[in-house]
């Protein structure tokens, strides 16, 4: 039973099985003491933040047969590491966030506020 909590307080809620993402590829962005890159903001992926994210060497749309990895498209909601999300953030390109299926410890990373403005989902209100 998964007893990780969300950025809301919540419990942690899927990303996505299809495709099947987390750095334990269990579908949710739970995080670990192996999991350097914290692969914990859940995201609805964008053309122009899988652009930004190749032009800084992390090409997430590209097939990767050898590990099962078929490549992201627009809509795809994936674990993102939190500074990489920070550093969209920053270059004005973040994917919107799921916030119920973000883990709380992405708030060492990035501000409750900032994930919210970003917000994707029931979370984002009307």
């Amino acid at each position: 039973m998964n007893t990780s909590r969300n950025v809301l307080g919540g419990p942690l809620l899927a990303c996505s099985y299809a495709p099947l993402t987390g750095f334990f590829r269990t579908g949710c962005c739970e995080t670990g003491a192996d999991d350097l890159g914290r692969h914990v903001v859940c995201v609805r992926v964008t053309d122009e933040f899988l652009r930004f994210s190749r032009s800084v060497g992390n090409d997430l749309s590209t097939p990767r047969p050898e590990y099962r990895f078929a490549g992201l498209k627009a809509g795809d909601r994936w674990c993102l590491c939190a500074l990489r999300w920070k550093e969209a953030w920053q270059a004005g390109v973040a994917p919107p966030v799921v916030l119920e299926a973000t883990h709380e410890a992405a708030l060492r990373i990035v501000d409750l506020d900032t994930l919210k403005a970003h917000a994707y989902g029931a979370a984002a209100g009307p």
